[in-house]
């Protein structure tokens, strides 16, 4: 059976309220679409922060998953959550059926840090739970958290555990990733893009798995970090944004 994947490329701010909206409007849109089911970018209803407004972001969640369960639309949302049942704050993608059923959730499993002995960033912020997959319709879908996918050397102090291929050998055949990765006018940031997007082609590639991904936008003037899109499991872009500011897609993956 096909799946029909819709990806919001979004600005994502500490605006809990306004990331709502914007999440909130892509479901519809979404619905219009027929998708199957959402991706939104890392910390896309949280903002991307461990220092976030926990009742706010809880409350929004309630609003986001009921408009979601109304347009019939599942969800593969990107948010910083503080779970209630063993107090622990995770940078999360939680993954919702079509009819609002609650599958459970990713959390980020290489998180950020500096390269140093003591290594500070976001690894200090964030628990971590066992990798997963999760039975969405008839398909093994699995999600994935930014630096999760690439690894990046710049800022991973801990071993590249091959994810991609891990969630392969469950037998995920579609990887969601949420990303909210670093940008800005250096030209640094151009070096990032590439070893982003051709380690999205080439770990795709390696683990034979579909690869549905979307970043934040903002700021909305500047190139995102990563490429919005799909990659097939031969690793070739199947769809994909404009690389600047709010965009949509949509495609359906074949059965």
């Amino acid at each position: 059976m096909s799946l029909r994947v819709a990806g919001i490329q979004m600005p994502v701010t500490r605006d809990i309220r306004a990331n709502r909206r914007h999440i909130e409007d892509a479901i519809q849109w979404a619905s219009a679409e027929n998708a199957d089911i959402l991706l939104t970018p890392e910390g896309s209803l949280s903002g991307y922060t461990h220092e976030f407004d926990a009742a706010e972001t809880r409350a929004a969640l309630q609003r986001v998953t009921a408009a979601a369960a109304n347009a019939r639309v599942g969800l593969a949302l990107g948010t910083c959550f503080a779970e209630e049942s063993d107090g622990k704050t995770y940078n999360q993608l939680r993954f919702y059926a079509a009819d609002g059923s609650y599958l459970g959730f990713h959390s980020k499993t290489l998180p950020t840090g500096s390269m140093s002995d003591r290594s500070v960033g976001e690894l200090n912020h964030y628990a971590i739970s066992p990798l997963r997959t999760f039975q969405f319709a008839d398909q093994s879908i699995a999600g994935l958290i930014c630096n999760d996918l690439w690894a990046n050397p710049t800022c991973t102090p801990m071993p590249d555990t091959h994810l991609t291929h891990q969630l392969r050998q469950q037998g995920a055949r579609i990887v969601f990733h949420a990303v909210n990765g670093g940008r800005s006018r250096a030209e640094w940031s151009d070096v990032n893009w590439q070893f982003h997007s051709s380690n999205l082609r080439m770990r795709a590639r390696a683990s034979g798995v579909w690869i549905v991904t979307v970043d934040s936008c903002e700021p909305v003037d500047i190139r995102c970090s990563a490429p919005s899109g799909v990659v097939d499991p031969n690793g070739d872009w199947r769809c994909q944004t404009r690389d600047t500011g709010p965009d949509r897609f949509v495609f359906t993956i074949p059965g």
